[in-house]
């Protein structure tokens, strides 16, 4: 018998407003339901089941980076939505689900309470198996990052990476500075505030596989004749021990000495001898100390040194999350 159902251009418009499927799909679904509205969601998200069991190991490393920030700047969280491609990633309806995903993970400590979160009377989770129909791509949430402080901000790259930075206390211009911050997160990465963060077995560790890939490096450059690397006695301002600044200084005098520098012009040429001896030395807090890191802003000065031409104010903690 034929299908006497009458879909309405309403009925079908409704249902595309609810779940961001499309014009076919909602009309194949609503007919399938016999026009009710209820079971045509039913419809489709039996149809996104059956496309997420299909692509269950397909690679979701493309997608979409966002931020939230709640009302008074006390709590803020990154999520990447995850996706198989390049194309819908940037696609404006997907990053817009990313964004509402992100409101409602706003109010979510972990990534398991919030796949749980209602979404439009299914759980996120329910939710993006939906997507997966509608899209006919692999959705996932493949970075969920939380984070609380007296005052947070957030700083998001062409949707590819989202960074939340923590500060101790709300101060003037706090909108620039926390950006700012944000902005290294995004840019540089890190994996600790400040090198007093670093447990000695890793710095041991590091300091081990750095000195073996310069020598390494530095055979090959023998070889051609080239200028030889630096190896560096340390990597971090944790090594470096008031007795090991202290060896560092004498050595820096002997060197003015033996070059016949008058010894009354020392104290001009020493404390920049010290400032190079202490950036050749600290190339692991460099590299992965938010604090210790030069600003991207003005390479004469630290992140640290930045932060604190904002008085009485401190970085209490970062995350980011990155599409990939």
């Amino acid at each position: 018998m034929e299908n006497t159902v009458k879909i309405t251009a309403a009925d079908v418009n409704k249902l595309r407003q609810a779940t961001g499927a499309g014009m076919m799909d909602c009309k194949k679904a609503l007919v399938e339901a016999g026009g009710d509205f209820d079971k045509a969601i039913d419809v489709l998200r039996k149809k996104g089941q059956k496309v997420a069991e299909k692509r269950a190991d397909r690679d979701s490393s493309e997608g979409a980076a966002v931020a939230k920030i709640n009302a008074d700047n006390t709590s803020g969280v990154a999520i990447v939505l995850g996706c198989e491609t390049d194309f819908v990633g940037k696609n404006d309806t997907f990053v817009a689900l990313a964004n509402q995903l992100a409101d409602i993970a706003l109010n979510h400590d972990t990534k398991e309470a919030f796949l749980a979160a209602d979404f439009g009377g299914m759980t996120v989770a329910e939710k993006l198996v939906e997507q997966t129909g509608v899209i006919g791509e692999k959705l996932d949430i493949t970075a969920f990052e939380k984070l609380d402080a007296p005052y947070v901000g957030q700083y998001v790259h062409i949707n590819k990476i989202a960074a939340l930075v923590g500060l101790s206390a709300k101060v003037d211009n706090v909108e620039t500075l926390v950006k700012d911050v944000a902005m290294q997160v995004a840019s540089m990465g890190a994996s600790s505030l400040s090198y007093k963060d670093f447990d000695p077995a890793f710095i041991a560790s590091e300091t081990e596989a750095r000195i073996a890939v310069i020598e390494k490096d530095n055979i090959e450059l023998g070889r051609l004749g080239k200028t030889l690397k630096n190896v560096p006695s340390y990597i971090s301002m944790a090594q470096l021990t008031p007795e090991v600044i202290a060896e560092a200084e004498e050595a820096a005098k002997a060197e003015l000495k033996a070059e016949g520098k008058p010894e009354q012009i020392w104290d001009r040429i020493l404390p920049g001898k010290m400032e190079r001896f202490i950036s050749d030395n600290t190339t692991l807090d460099q590299e992965q100390c938010l604090l210790d890191q030069k600003f991207i802003k003005d390479d004469k000065q630290t992140v640290s040194d930045y932060v604190a031409t904002y008085g009485d104010v401190t970085v209490t903690s970062f995350k980011r999350a990155t599409v990939g």
